[in-house]
C-alpha cells in the first residue's frame, strides 16, 4: 500500500458483513485503513461491525465504530457528528448500505417497495445531507455512492424495487455533484455487478437458486465476459480512488465493476 489517503478520514456505512469473507463494506473499511485513512464505521449488526473493527485494529489501522440505522435522519446525523469529533474530521464518506428483494410490480408488495426505496435510496440521500453539511464547512470533501448494475440492466432477477433505487442513486450522485462542486465537495459512483460477497451464501441463492450456492454462483459467472466474479475488493479499489487525490478532477462520474456484464450484447 502506497498511502493514498494517509491523513484522512473516511465514514463507511454498512461496514459490516452477513458472512465470512469480504462484501463491499468491509472491504472498502479495510482498503482505506491500508492506505493511511482513519476510519469511521457505521453498521446495524453489532457483532459483524466488531469482526471489521478487529481486521483493522490487527494491521495497525485507526478505527473508530457506531452502532446506526442509516434509513433514520437523527441516527446517520449522530454518526456524522460522532466521525468529526472522535476522528477529527470527515474527509470522505462511502454510502455502501443496500439489500434487494425480489420480485417485479405485480408481485412486490407496497410495503416492500417503499423498505427498498428506504434501505437503498433515502440512506444515501440521508449519508449524502449529513456529510455535505461537515464539508461546505471544512472546504471539500469525497462522497462515494455504492449503486449496482440492477441499476444500469436488467440483470437476470426481478427486483423492481432494488433495481429502481439503484438507478436512482447514479442520478442523486450526479445533482449532488453539480450542486456542490464549487464547495470543494466531488460525488461520484460505483456501480458493482453480480460479484461474490457474503450476500450469496447469506442470502441470495435462498432467494433465487433455493438455497444452492453453486448453482447460483455458476448462473451469475456465465454472464460475466472475463469468466470469473470479482468481490468487495474490487468494488473497494474503485472507491479508493474516488476517495483519493488522484481523482481531484472527477465528478459526477461513474466505475462500473462486472467484468464486463452490462456491456454484452448476448
Amino acid at each position: 500500500m502506497t498511502g493514498r489517503l494517509r491523513g484522512k478520514v473516511a465514514l463507511v456505512t454498512g461496514a459490516g458483513s452477513v458472512g465470512p469473507g469480504w462484501g463491499n463494506g468491509r472491504a472498502t473499511a479495510a482498503v482505506f485503513a491500508r492506505e493511511g485513512a482513519r476510519v469511521f464505521l457505521v453498521d446495524r449488526d453489532e457483532a459483524s461491525l466488531a469482526d471489521t473493527a478487529r481486521l483493522i485494529r490487527a494491521e495497525g489501522g485507526t478505527v473508530a465504530t457506531r452502532i446506526a440505522d442509516v434509513t433514520d435522519a437523527e441516527s446517520i446525523g449522530a454518526s456524522v457528528d460522532a466521525c468529526v469529533a472522535e476522528l477529527g474530521g470527515l474527509d470522505v464518506l462511502v454510502n455502501n448500505v443496500g439489500g434487494s428483494r425480489p420480485g417485479g410490480v405485480g408481485e412486490l408488495a407496497l410495503t416492500e417497495w417503499n423498505a427498498q426505496l428506504q434501505v437503498n435510496l433515502t440512506s444515501v440521500f440521508l449519508g449524502c445531507k449529513a456529510a455535505v453539511a461537515v464539508m461546505r464547512a471544512a472546504g471539500g470533501g469525497s462522497i462515494v455512492n455504492i449503486s449496482s448494475a440492477s441499476g444500469l440492466r436488467y440483470t437476470g432477477a426481478a427486483q423492481v424495487g432494488y433495481a429502481s433505487a439503484k438507478a436512482a442513486i447514479r442520478q442523486l450522485s450526479r445533482v449532488t455533484a453539480v450542486q456542490y462542486a464549487a464547495d470543494g465537495i466531488r460525488v461520484n459512483t460505483v456501480v458493482p455487478g453480480q460479484l461474490h460477497t457474503p450476500m450469496v451464501e447469506a442470502r441470495l441463492a435462498g432467494q433465487r437458486a433455493g438455497g444452492d450456492v453453486a448453482a447460483l454462483l455458476a448462473q451469475r459467472q456465465a454472464r460475466i465476459p472475463l469468466g470469473f466474479m470479482g468481490d468487495g475488493r474490487d468494488t473497494a479499489y474503485a472507491a479508493l480512488f474516488f476517495a483519493s487525490d488522484e481523482s481531484r478532477f472527477v465528478t459526477g462520474a461513474e466505475i462500473v465493476v462486472d467484468g464486463g456484464m452490462t456491456v454484452r450484447c448476448d
